[in-house]
């Protein structure tokens, strides 16, 4: 039987964490701020970098899109969005399951022609 790719995709983002010396969920508020700082400025940077994939600045001739560089930079983003999961002490069926329900959401969203802002719809997920 072939493992679910979610569940594995989170076991090995897991075994790198534990390699470099990072242990998942963090025991406390205080650390758990930390790590959340930590992943997300590491994904702002790796969207910069994703940026630079593509010819963004329409005053440069010499700019091509590097659609491998750009494949490479994706997987970073999932590197460090799964850490970021893990660090709030999410699995891969969490996420799965909260896919799902803010999926719902949105839909919902755009059938009613997501006129107005409502954060209670997003409360049960």
């Amino acid at each position: 039987m072939t493992p679910d790719k979610l569940e594995e995709i989170f076991r090995m983002q897991n075994a790198l964490n534990q390699r470099i010396g990072v242990s998942l969920p963090p025991p406390s508020d205080e650390e758990k701020a930390k790590w959340i700082l930590n992943y997300t400025r590491a994904m702002q940077q790796e969207m910069a970098e994703l940026i630079d994939s593509v010819p963004w600045k329409w005053w440069a001739k010499y700019q091509k899109f590097d659609e491998q560089n750009a494949r490479v930079e994706v997987v970073d983003l999932f590197h460090f969005l799964v850490s970021l999961a893990q660090t709030l002490g999410m699995s891969a069926d969490d996420v799965y399951q909260a896919y799902l329900k803010k999926n719902a959401v949105n839909h919902q969203r755009q059938d009613s022609g997501y006129v107005a802002k409502n954060e209670a719809d997003s409360k049960h997920i």
